[in-house]
């Protein structure tokens, strides 16, 4: 790895994903990709990265996807050109909705022969332009180290997101004087890596906060990205602010403290709700007040004052225009803000200002508790989730899209991290794959994938890369036979007309499935025996698959229907444990 060697623009791609830090790539190869794979190969005899096989490109980058989240460094994926390239763009628009840094490397056809419509020529760098944060088309070989640099800095500073580079085959075989480029010497100009904290807000933030009978928290994706669950709590417990959060930011304090409201939204809980509907205060910290949080947006939190913190400027006022709003990092700028409270003896706070607006919410949790339902006649999704998370508190968990995803968000407790779930996109089949990124990130730790069995479908052959690497993941398959909110949207919007659904006909035995891939299968259809066998499922040394027959009509509760405001939420008279 001497700098000014004669190498080939892969030896370059390789030696400056590993200088930056990279170990895991998670990857399929093809024809356009191979002088890589080739290099790869090499590099991995010294042990020096190693390649995760996956079954399917989009399985690869959710895998990618899932270690950037659970352990906050910068993902790898590698794919070939033409179909291997456009079978990550589903990945990509993930990562880029939800804030994930990710380095997609995809193969191209040698440069003489891009716009020929060559084989398995495809243009991906323009395909994918409006969902990465920045992309490059690698011309020249001599340009490799400086562009694998600049991509790691670009993805993974400011607001995180998915950087791809486009490699032409020939572009990896050509030979040149290398000389790696660090990330000290890349100069991109308008990149701005925000380091100083303005405090010229904190007067006006501290006199709102000081003035507000009725504050909230309301806690988004942004905040776990900063780490900024010590701070945020910190702050919410010297002024006793309730806490509520988005999908993404669920995780950011555990879910039995005093000042938690859980999660707000469609699917939030109905005093999370109720709070931000009659709040006088919204502080909005890393969240970007996204149509499932806010319902009809004109009434949301519509007697409140904003305080909006956020590292992306251009989320400030984008949907709503805060009374003050502060450009950075979440948890520099509540550090420095906590200081300045401390510091500001002039302006003490007064808790009993709101404790009559915390005893109303603690009313509301009273009244309106989440629905576990507990019948001997059928098995309840709410129930195992619960369970489950009291068996495993500190297991990183992931999920795909549904019904079973918001009743994870609802009844699993996960600290900050450990909670990926496809929020702004909603991709079905992302849970199992990022299951596999998230357990190289973590190899001795527990990792969960809570799944349905429509989603599930969607990168089922990922099991072979669980079972490749006998990755000890254990899958939680909530099998309700449809595709569960699509079927209680149906039900509730469109006459119970159930247009294609079901997935009841041509569904495979998964136990079965299970064991054809060499991973342990159980199921469990009632509540007699469902902590017996959940207590198996958990403690088996090696993957699992659990499936769950629970009841097929159930929906989830309470729900904001579209066009509503959060208070007008329906089944909140299911909202009683039974």
């Amino acid at each position: 790895m001497c700098s000014l060697s004669f190498h080939s623009g892969a030896f370059s791609l390789i030696d400056t994903l590993v200088r930056n830090g990279a170990y895991y790539i998670f990857g399929y190869p093809g024809g356009a990709i191979l002088p890589i794979y080739d290099e790869l190969f090499q590099w991995e005899q010294r042990n020096l990265i190693k390649h995760i096989l996956c079954r399917h490109e989009q399985g690869a980058i959710h895998a990618a996807d899932g270690y950037a989240r659970s352990s906050g460094k910068v993902g790898i994926c590698f794919a070939t050109s033409g179909p291997g390239a456009t079978n990550l763009v589903t990945g990509i628009a993930t990562a880029q909705m939800d804030s994930v840094p990710i380095l997609v490397i995809t193969g191209q056809v040698a440069r003489p022969f891009i716009g020929t419509d060559a084989f398995q020529e495809v243009d991906i760098f323009g395909i994918t332009l409006p969902i990465v944060k920045h992309s490059y088309v690698v011309r020249d070989p001599r340009d490799m180290s400086r562009i694998v640099s600049e991509a790691f800095l670009i993805a993974s500073n400011g607001r995180p997101g998915p950087v791809l580079i486009d490699i032409p085959k020939d572009v990896g075989l050509e030979k040149f004087s290398y000389n790696y480029i660090p990330q000290s010497k890349i100069i991109l100009p308008g990149f701005k890596i925000i380091k100083d904290i303005k405090q010229k807000h904190f007067e006006k933030f501290l006199d709102l906060i000081k003035e507000s009978s009725q504050p909230l928290l309301y806690v988004g994706g942004g905040s776990i990205i900063s780490g900024a669950s010590q701070i945020i709590l910190k702050i919410a417990e010297k002024f006793q602010i309730p806490i509520t959060t988005t999908l993404m930011g669920k995780g950011i304090v555990r879910a039995d403290h005093s000042l938690y409201l859980g999660m707000l939204g469609m699917h939030g809980t109905a005093y999370a709700n109720f709070a931000v509907s009659e709040c006088d205060l919204l502080i909005a910290l890393g969240a970007r007040f996204d149509d499932r949080v806010t319902g009809k947006l004109d009434e949301f939190a519509c007697n409140a004052k904003v305080v909006h913190i956020d590292l992306d400027a251009a989320e400030l006022g984008k949907n709503r225009i805060p009374q003050v709003a502060i450009v950075g990092d979440v948890k520099s700028v509540l550090e420095s803000f906590f200081s300045y409270c401390l510091s500001n003896k002039k302006k003490q706070f007064n808790i009993q200002s709101t404790i009559s607006w915390r005893q109303r919410i603690f009313a509301w949790k009273k009244q309106y508790p989440l629905l576990v339902p507990r019948n001997a006649h059928f098995l309840s999704a709410q129930e195992i989730l619960s369970y489950i998370s009291e068996l495993q508190p500190d297991a990183y968990y992931t999920t795909d899209v549904g019904q079973h995803q918001m009743w994870a968000a609802q009844f699993l407790d996960v600290l900050p991290r450990h909670w990926m779930s496809s929020s702004g996109l909603g991709t079905m089949g992302y849970g199992l794959p990022a299951a596999v990124g998230a357990q190289f990130a973590y190899l001795n730790k527990q990792v969960i994938c809570i799944s349905g069995d429509a989603s599930f479908q969607m990168n089922i052959q990922e099991l072979g890369t669980i079972s490749q690497y006998n990755l000890p993941i254990k899958i939680v398959i909530i099998n309700n036979k449809w595709q569960g909110m699509v079927r209680q949207w149906q039900q509730a919007f469109y006459g119970e007309r159930y247009s294609h659904s079901s997935m009841a006909k041509g569904a495979p035995d998964l136990v079965k499935l299970a064991e054809s891939f060499n991973i342990l299968g159980l199921e469990v259809s009632s509540r007699y025996n469902m902590r017996e066998v959940i207590n198996s499922f958990c403690l088996h040394d090696g993957p699992a698959l659990l499936n769950c027959n629970v009841k097929e009509t159930e929906n989830c509760y309470p729900m904001v229907a579209p066009g509503k405001s959060n208070a007008q939420m329906i089944g909140l008279d299911r909202t009683k444990v039974i």
